[in-house]
């Protein structure tokens, strides 16, 4: 057996049962080796898109996904939705073929790229360690959370593998739970003791069903309301305490009630500038607690009274049984609960509508669509001026609701990212909101939507502009010619890769979603929505003081 198909082989047995890719002859052999495992593989128009789906694959589903590309330019193409996913902390496996003539074409430091984006680079490095090295980069992706990049030189690929080299694959077994210091433990319990008006922030590293048991409970007895960072979002759902996201997609009372907190306790969440506003929905007094696995978390990105080292909901689980089980009011009076009830949700808040007969109100789209699509979807969304209508307009279901891949703010990954979603829960309905600049740049993967046969819905938010430079630069004057467009249809442009298409400028052009909803959903449908573009998202300055 040749090291490409062991290696293929060794991967799938070491639970990698995910692949995206684009082939090329470099890894040809050894993605067919994956999938004549069993793995099952989608293959992109795209390494950019292609990477973008298996990092929203394993975000969706909580496993390692696999990313295979050619050596050199497969590689240059998917960096990055590398970057995207190695800033996400994402386990991710990229396989890439690699030439180690420095005279060829293909030739780049491949190594050295995976390193300037954050990935973890790794090589098969000789055919007798072949299958050790592959199921030790699978173990380093999941134990550590990291993309891995596992170099696959053409010159082994080629050569035999010992005799029974294959019994070494196996899974890698799950990541270690970090246990908290007692210690830490009862300094956190006494915090919240003295707390008045305490708030969980939850991030990243709760997103767990396990966790958001744990965490209600412990919020319960102390009187915390809950919200959580935009890539939790959904981990509280329903829960009549929680008041969503926390940043600069709050609602203006989620931002008051926040800044009003006296004790902030961030768990798996990194309380950035994006959570926290820069800042400013932290209080002057108000005590900084923050909880993660990971110790060079703690006080990465503002000073915090006590950082704890331990997992989520084991840390949760030990305060639980430390402090006493009498319950405190905290946070949780009848005036807020009334205020939550009324006005903690986008589409609660009264605006006036901008809409007209040619272009339709972002908030208008979105809260209409909220009540047309099924509630039990999966949302992939784009960067961009329209982002914070989807994100926060459109309701989810939990914390497996919304994929936001935007460590890296890149526009163009909505589309993929919603595919990658959808093949992870195939239970729910895939919605990606786009707006027109990403929904051209990842244009060739609505090939991919329909040769899969997805039922996804398409959503662009069509300003006929990169709308985030327009309301940025535009207020003062500048010139704006190389950021706005002529008109596109992009309903058109879907109906020539065989999606459904309807062109959306007034509330009533809906009842097509509506009766696309109601029928067989035997093809795709694309949502080309002219937006008004008169004023920037509420979110765009806050976004830009971070540049």
């Amino acid at each position: 057996m040749k090291v490409a198909e062991a290696v293929g082989r060794a991967l799938y047995a070491a639970g990698v049962g995910q692949v995206f890719g684009v082939v090329g002859s470099g890894n040809f052999h050894l993605t067919n080796a994956m999938v004549a495992a069993g793995a099952r593989f989608v293959a992109a128009r795209h390494e950019g898109g292609a990477a973008t789906m298996a990092d929203a694959y394993a975000r969706t589903s909580g496993t390692v996904a696999a990313l295979s590309v050619h050596q050199g330019p497969g590689l240059t193409n998917a960096m990055t939705g590398i970057a995207e996913a190695a800033k996400s902390r994402t386990p991710l496996l990229v396989l890439a073929a690699e030439v180690t003539e420095q005279r060829s074409n293909f030739h780049i430091d491949q190594e050295a790229l995976a390193q300037a984006v954050g990935a973890v680079p790794l090589r098969i490095t000789s055919a007798g360690h072949a299958v050790e090295q592959a199921c030790a980069a699978v173990a380093r992706a999941v134990h550590e959370r990291r993309t891995v990049l596992l170099n696959v030189p053409l010159p082994v690929q080629s050569l035999d593998v010992p005799e029974g080299a294959l019994a070494q694959a196996a899974p890698p077994g799950e990541r270690a739970a970090v246990e908290p210091s007692p210690d830490d433990v009862a300094a956190l319990v006494s915090v919240l003791e003295q707390a008045r008006r305490p708030l969980f922030v939850a991030g990243r590293g709760a997103r767990s069903p396990g966790a958001r048991v744990a965490l209600e409970a412990l919020a319960d007895r102390y009187g915390a309301l809950l919200a959580t960072s935009a890539v939790a979002r959904g981990l509280f759902h329903g829960n009549p305490w929680s008041l969503d996201v926390s940043g600069g997609f709050s609602s203006p009372l989620t931002a008051e009630l926040i800044g009003a907190a006296d004790t902030i306790v961030g768990w798996g969440c990194a309380l950035n500038m994006w959570t926290m506003r820069h800042g400013r929905l932290i209080g002057a007094d108000t005590t900084v607690v923050q909880v993660d696995d990971d110790a060079s978390a703690l006080g990465a990105h503002r000073e915090v009274r006590l950082g704890v080292t331990g997992d989520v909901e084991l840390t949760a689980r030990r305060a639980l049984g430390t402090g006493g089980a009498a319950t405190r009011q905290g946070y949780r009076t009848t005036a807020t609960a009334e205020a939550v009830t009324a006005r903690v949700r986008w589409r609660d808040v009264p605006y006036e509508d901008d809409g007209g007969r040619e272009r339709i109100d972002p908030r208008t789209l979105s809260i209409a669509l909220d009540d047309i699509l099924p509630a039990e979807r999966v949302i992939g969304v784009d960067s961009g001026n329209f982002m914070g209508h989807p994100s926060m307009y459109l309701s989810v279901p939990d914390e497996n609701g919304l994929c936001f891949t935007q460590a890296f703010q890149a526009i163009g990954l909505g589309l993929a990212t919603a595919i990658g979603a959808a093949l992870a829960r195939p239970d729910r309905l895939a919605v990606a909101a786009l707006g027109d600049g990403g929904a051209m740049m990842g244009a060739a993967e609505f090939d991919t939507v329909r040769r899969i046969g997805l039922p996804m819905v398409v959503v662009v938010y069509n300003d006929d502009a990169y709308g985030a430079e327009v309301h940025h630069f535009g207020p003062d004057g500048h010139p704006l010619a190389t950021v706005e467009f002529p008109p596109t249809d992009i309903a058109a442009v879907a109906r020539g890769y065989g999606f459904e298409a309807v062109t959306v400028r007034t509330p009533t052009d809906l009842k097509a979603v509506e009766d696309w909803v109601a029928g067989p959903r035997s093809a795709p449908l694309l949502i080309d929505a002219k937006v008004t573009r008169d004023h920037g998202s509420w979110w765009l300055e806050e976004a830009f003081r971070g540049h």
